[in-house]
């Protein structure tokens, strides 16, 4: 992370109140930026029009309030203030408030505007208002365009003690590290070594012919990105058999197992890719947990229809007979998209931990896949070899790790194939190591259970 400077062009003393520590987790939060000080009340003044003064037309802004019960929070928005009169749309905007050193966000909810462009004090929502009447307070005004506990937010305590506003640019350098954090051959060799391994593996367990993998995931993190990734390596060329994209709601809504051939007239390859629908915040909505206990134990049929409103009800006939070790997934891979770690809401982790623990209970090898690490850093972006010589990288594969409770190991960075249209050799080798290692996780897994 770069030395954070705090910049202004008229005042030279201006300095921040924002803690060092939690200054680093806001940087992280919004993607590896640098933060320049616009704004602070107590030097200019509790006031809109002070405010307009320094802060319109800056681009994207952070707003961090402090109380004098010592709580730290505010608000961010990707969109100019510019007094325009108009409502404002930002799908980037968001509340926050610290528990602890980790940064907690709330994110807008849907059917509200993100907020009013006026010449007012600054708001969001048309909820939450800083320096209220132009007084060091804080009014939440009760709609619920931000669904916020105003007492783990600030403590019901109104009354501001300082309010900054900071200016929210992309960092221009970035930090590498000094010798690789992982270490990989980026060679064609090492493609066909990778390729061969898979080709070649056989479960040890003789009652198991493929390994299945289950992925599951947030809306839009890339499961059925990664088996059209993986398909494409070997079928030689671009392939999309799986439906993928980036919808609001899961583009998934059955349970798909995908072998997947050796080229177009190769035999199966040992392992099955399992599809499910994207995990999502609302109850009701997206994948049940009730549905993915039935998957991991081999209950649900290949092209089941999910009911987000039900859950699976085995047939009677069949659930007296226990699915057999061939049936049941041999390794979970959780997939997270790199530029939304920070912003996974409360609820969706909860939901993973729910998931997570079931995992637990039946001893099912898991792994954690971290995609769209190209857009998340842009020294990655211009040259994925450099993956393990970010810093930013590595701090998301710690932050991934400690937020879903998997080891640093077990998180495992990778580029889908999205809009590219002839293979890389880059991307192939970050996709087949992650493969690899799902098969030995699984190997660990039926070794751990398989009769003796």
């Amino acid at each position: 992370m770069n030395k954070h400077k705090v910049r202004d062009v008229t005042v030279n003393t201006l300095t921040s109140n924002l803690p060092e520590d939690k200054r680093k987790q806001l940087c992280a939060l919004l993607g590896d930026v640098d933060l320049t000080l616009l704004y602070k009340a107590s030097v200019h003044g509790y006031n809109a029009s002070a405010f307009h003064q320094r802060c319109d037309r800056q681009g994207p802004t952070l707003l961090v309030a402090y109380n004098s019960s010592g709580y730290i929070f505010g608000g961010y928005t990707s969109v100019d203030f510019t007094q325009s009169g108009q409502y404002i749309a930002d799908e980037d905007i968001f509340l926050f408030c610290f528990q602890g050193k980790i940064p907690v966000c709330m994110k807008l909810n849907s059917g509200y505007n993100a907020r009013l462009d006026d010449t007012g004090v600054p708001s969001f929502g048309q909820q939450l208002y800083f320096c209220y009447n132009n007084q060091p307070m804080v009014y939440n005004q009760g709609v619920s365009a931000f669904t916020v506990n105003t007492a783990i937010m600030y403590g019901n305590d109104t009354q501001l003690s300082e309010c900054e506003v900071y200016k929210v640019e992309q960092s221009t350098q970035v930090k590498f590290e000094v010798k690789p954090w992982r270490s990989v051959l980026w060679t064609a060799e090492r493609r066909e070594e990778l390729m061969e391994m898979i080709r070649n593996y056989k479960p040890l367990t003789s009652s198991v012919s493929h390994i299945r993998i289950l992925m599951i995931g947030p809306v839009g993190a890339g499961k059925s990105s990664f088996f059209n990734s993986i398909n494409s390596i070997f079928m030689g060329r671009i392939t999309s058999k799986a439906m993928s994209g980036s919808a609001g709601t899961s583009l998934t809504t059955q349970f798909r197992t995908y072998p997947i051939k050796d080229g177009r007239e190769g035999k199966p390859l040992p392992f099955v890719l399992c599809d499910t629908m994207g995990l999502e915040e609302q109850s009701g909505a997206g994948l049940d947990i009730e549905d993915i206990s039935s998957i991991l134990q081999g209950q649900i049929p290949d092209r089941y229809k999910f009911n987000p409103v039900t859950s699976f009800q085995p047939d009677e006939q069949k659930s007296s007979r226990p699915a057999s070790l061939q049936e049941k997934i041999h390794c979970v891979v959780y997939v997270i998209d790199a530029t939304k770690i920070s912003l996974m809401s409360e609820k969706l982790e909860e939901k993973l931990s729910a998931i997570r623990r079931k995992v637990n209970s039946l001893g099912i090898a898991q792994i954690v896949l971290m995609t769209k690490v190209d857009e998340a850093c842009p020294l990655v972006d211009e040259d994925l070899q450099s993956l393990y010589l970010s810093s930013y990288i590595k701090t998301k594969v710690q932050e991934v790790s400690s937020r879903l409770g998997v080891p640093v190991s077990c998180v495992l960075p990778v580029k889908n194939y999205s809009q590219e249209l002839e293979l890389e050799l880059n991307c192939d080798v970050l996709l087949l190591t992650a493969l690899q290692q799902m098969l030995n996780f699984a190997e660990d897994y039926l070794d751990d259970v398989a009769p003796k």
